[in-house]
């Protein structure tokens, strides 16, 4: 699920100024 989601938003419009971030896909354990 986190991983589809992630590969939706980086393929669409939204991420066109996304640069050199790292997106974190590991089901919110980083936020812990």
């Amino acid at each position: 699920d986190d991983l589809g989601g992630a590969a939706v938003f980086l393929a669409s419009r939204a991420a066109d100024y996304v640069q050199g971030h790292i997106l974190a896909v590991d089901g919110g354990w980083l936020a812990r």
